[in-house]
C-alpha cells in the first residue's frame, strides 16, 4: 500500500495527463475520421456497380485510393506527413500533432467499414424506398444511413479502439500521451512499473470503450426491440 501512495503521489498527475491527452487525441482524431470516412464509403456504395448511381472509372479511382491509404503502416505515415502536419496544425508535437496523422490513417479504414455497413442494409428496402420516388440522397440518409446505424455504431467503437494503439505508437515523435509516458518512462528509463500502468490504463478504457459501444448499439438496433 505505502509502494502504491509513493507511486501515485510521484506519478499520479503524469499518468492523469497522458490518459486525458490520449482521450483527446482519440476522440478528435475519431470524429473527423468519420467526417471523412462517412462521406467517401458513401460514394464507394452508391457508385458501385450495382449502387444507386453507377460509375465505374469513379468507383475504381476511389477504391485504389482508399486501399493505398490503408496498406501504408501508421508508423511510415506518421514520419512522412511531419511537413504537413506542421503546415497544418503548425506543429507536429503534441495532441495537436498527433491528430493529423490519426485521422489521415484512419479515414481509409472508416470508408471501408461504412461501406460494409451500407451493404448489410436490406435490399429491399432501397428498392421500396425507389417505388416511392425517393431521391438518391434520401434514400442515403433514410435507409441507408439509418438503417445501418447499430452497425456503424459498433464500428466507431472498434476505430477508437484502434485510434488508441496508434496514439500509442504516436508517441515514439513525441505525441503526447500514454504512449509518450510508455517510451520516456517505460522504455528509455526502464521504469516497468510506469509501462504496467499505462497498459493496465489503456486496457481499462477499451473496455468502456467497447462496452458503450455494443450497449448503444443494442439499444439502436430494432431486432432487439
Amino acid at each position: 500500500m505505502e509502494w502504491l501512495q509513493g507511486f501515485f503521489a510521484q506519478y499520479g498527475a503524469l499518468l492523469a495527463q497522458g490518459t486525458w491527452d490520449t482521450v483527446v487525441m482519440t476522440f478528435v482524431s475519431t470524429f473527423f475520421s468519420y467526417v471523412l470516412g462517412i462521406p467517401i464509403g458513401v460514394l464507394v456504395v452508391v457508385t458501385a456497380a450495382d449502387g444507386l448511381r453507377p460509375h465505374r472509372a469513379f468507383n475504381a479511382v476511389l477504391g485504389w485510393i482508399v486501399n493505398i491509404g490503408r496498406s501504408i503502416p501508421f508508423i511510415i505515415l506518421l514520419v512522412a506527413l511531419i511537413p504537413f502536419t506542421r503546415w497544418v496544425v503548425g506543429t507536429s508535437l503534441g495532441v495537436p500533432g498527433a491528430i493529423v496523422p490519426l485521422v489521415i490513417a484512419a479515414a481509409p479504414f472508416v470508408a471501408r467499414m461504412v461501406e460494409q455497413s451500407l451493404r448489410e442494409v436490406d435490399p429491399g428496402l432501397v428498392e421500396a424506398a425507389q417505388s416511392f420516388g425517393a431521391s438518391t440522397w434520401q434514400i442515403v440518409y433514410k435507409v441507408f444511413l439509418k438503417e445501418s446505424l447499430p452497425s456503424l455504431i459498433r464500428g466507431i467503437s472498434i476505430t477508437f479502439i484502434t485510434l488508441f494503439g496508434y496514439s500509442a505508437m504516436a508517441g515514439t515523435v513525441g505525441a503526447g500521451g500514454l504512449g509518450d509516458i510508455a517510451i520516456r518512462y517505460g522504455y528509455q528509463r526502464y521504469q516497468n512499473d510506469v509501462m504496467f500502468a499505462t497498459i493496465i490504463i489503456l486496457i481499462i478504457l477499451v473496455q468502456i470503450v467497447q462496452s458503450c459501444g455494443d450497449l448503444a448499439a443494442r439499444k439502436l438496433d430494432k431486432r432487439n426491440r
